[in-house]
């Protein structure tokens, strides 16, 4: 059997992660810096292996890696755990996939192991989830046949944002990272900018409609969709009662809204992809639920996806770059509703 090591098993994200590798058959190893915590969520499913580690304790990160197949990094803030867990993935020669939603997180790995992941024939996939992942499958089975465009659009069309512990961490450091700016990705670059996001409006389709969004509202698409696709203008939407949510303090976290089994929310999402080249649009719609859960059989599918050898590239590439992103989605076809047009 196949042992996978989530890292930050116990977190809100990874503990999705190992329920979708148990379910498919993979043997989820837990990992994580909370040894106590570890070991409660071990009791609490079944008891599968443990494993404490820090990513700040290189020698902690080759024992959680001993032997296993491959490594899922769920915990963030991933500018503190990216590149140590890639590192310790590099040293045990295995695959490394991550959830990161950091844009400067997801450059860095991109900036910074590119060269010695592809020397090696290692495979690093960094930001395979809700956001990044997904957005950048959706961009690239929507190109079909096109190699270039000259912009894509990407509208999330969320009912409403109850953050993780770890989403709000996360945010509080890339906002110190860039001194409190916003950014976007503008002419083939990322541009830093004091200025407030713009507020427009987006025709999703229905049921959902014409919703008020927040403009420029960047996410880890920014990254992810021009590492590989040759498109000068990336811009990315958000519904504003979702912006809102994630800007108060006083949103509760997803775990309080949980309403299912599977311990997922209520929250449904929308993603509207819109590509255009030369005056000719064409788009992918994906609808489902809760943003958190449905990251798992991401992750977990790209994991299942590389250990079979159904890639296209080795080093670090995006989930549109590495695999076959039309095929990938259809294989989500219980977690995610996807159409094309145009």
């Amino acid at each position: 059997m196949r042992q996978v090591v989530v890292f930050g098993a116990y977190g809100h994200t990874g503990r999705f992660v190992v329920a979708e590798l148990a379910a498919r058959g993979l043997v989820p190893v837990l990992s994580g810096r909370n040894a106590v915590r570890l070991e409660e969520f071990a009791a609490s499913v079944g008891g599968p292996r443990s494993r404490p580690a820090d990513a700040g304790d290189a020698a902690s990160l080759d024992r959680a890696l001993a032997g296993a197949a491959a490594v899922v990094n769920c915990a963030g803030p991933f500018a503190d755990t990216a590149a140590p867990v890639v590192e310790a993935a590099l040293r045990a020669g295995i695959p490394y996939v991550d959830v990161a939603a950091e844009i400067e997180a997801n450059a860095d790995t991109f900036e910074g192991f590119a060269d010695r992941a592809r020397e090696a024939g290692a495979v690093v996939v960094p930001a395979m989830a809700f956001y990044g992942g997904l957005g950048d499958l959706l961009a690239t089975a929507a190109l079909g046949d096109w190699t270039s465009a000259d912009e894509v659009e990407i509208a999330y069309g969320l009912d409403h944002w109850h953050p993780t512990a770890g989403t709000r961490a996360a945010g509080a450091v890339s906002r110190r990272r860039r001194d409190g700016r916003r950014v976007r990705y503008a002419a083939g670059r990322l541009e830093y900018r004091d200025d407030a996001a713009p507020t427009t409006t987006w025709n999703f389709p229905e049921p959902m409609g014409r919703r008020a969004v927040i403009g420029e509202f960047s996410m880890a698409d920014i990254v992810t969709v021009p590492s590989h696709l040759r498109v000068p203008e990336v811009r990315t939407y958000m519904t504003v009662e979702a912006a809102r949510d994630i800007a108060s303090p006083d949103t509760p976290s997803p775990v309080a809204s949980a309403s299912d089994a599977r311990g997922r929310s209520a929250q449904t999402f929308l993603v509207d992809v819109v590509v255009r080249k030369d005056g000719v649009e064409r788009r992918a719609v994906a609808r489902g639920r809760d943003i958190y859960a449905v990251t798992a059989p991401l992750a977990v599918e790209a994991v299942e996806r590389i250990l079979s050898g159904r890639i296209r590239t080795k080093g670090v590439a995006s989930a549109g770059e590495i695999f076959d992103a039309a095929d990938f989605l259809g294989a989500l076809s219980e977690h995610l509703s996807v159409e094309f047009s145009g």
